[in-house]
Formats: structure tokens, C-alpha cells, sequence
């Protein structure tokens, strides 16, 4: 009568552990999303000041639309580029913070 109740304790205990570990791993994926949308303003914000300052010593139109296309492809390139970082972060973060369930789960198919 015994043996079953260590069984289920153990098997608890390892969904905790688990759980602990993959709560871990999100946090610190948190924490990186957040220093990456950080820097992201920054740079968005140097860029956007940078274009703002280039039109306003501007003394022809063709120059002015010269920074504005520069300023949208340069802005669009950053967009794809951090679009395709964060896809490729948040795939690596959901293979990482299931990593401890799979043990459970290899355990439970196997029995």
C-alpha cells in the first residue's frame, strides 16, 4: 500500500521540479525579450532622430525624398531583420522550456 503512494509522490515531485525548471527558462526568456525590445527603441529612436536632423538642413525636395526612402528601407530592413530574430528566439525558447517535460512524458509512454 505503500509503494503506490511513493510512486505518485515521487511522480509529483518531478512535475514540480519540472515545472520550476521551465518557469525558470521563460523568465529568462522574458528577461532577454525584454532587453532586445529595449535596444530595438533605442536604435529606432537614433535612427528616427538622425533622419528628423538630415531633413531639416534639407535645401531641395529631391534631397529630402533621398533620406525619406533611405530612412523607410533602412527602417523596414530593421523591421524584417528583428521580426525574423524574435521567430527564431521564441521557437528556441519553446524547444528549451519543454525540455523537462519530455523526460515526463518519454516516463509515461514507456510504463
Amino acid at each position: 500500500m505503500i509503494q503506490p503512494f511513493d510512486q505518485l509522490q515521487k511522480l509529483g515531485q518531478e512535475q514540480f521540479d519540472a515545472a520550476i525548471k521551465v518557469a525558470g527558462t521563460l523568465s529568462r526568456g522574458a528577461q532577454t525579450l525584454a532587453a532586445d525590445s529595449a535596444e530595438l527603441a533605442r536604435k529606432t529612436f537614433e535612427h528616427g532622430s538622425t533622419a528628423v536632423e538630415q531633413l531639416l538642413g534639407v535645401r531641395t525636395l529631391d534631397k529630402a525624398m533621398e533620406i525619406h526612402v533611405d530612412f523607410v528601407r533602412k527602417s523596414y530592413d530593421g523591421l524584417v531583420s528583428h521580426s525574423a530574430k524574435v521567430g527564431e528566439f521564441y521557437s528556441t525558447l519553446a524547444t528549451e522550456a519543454f525540455k523537462p517535460y519530455e523526460k515526463l512524458v518519454s516516463k509515461a509512454v514507456s510504463a
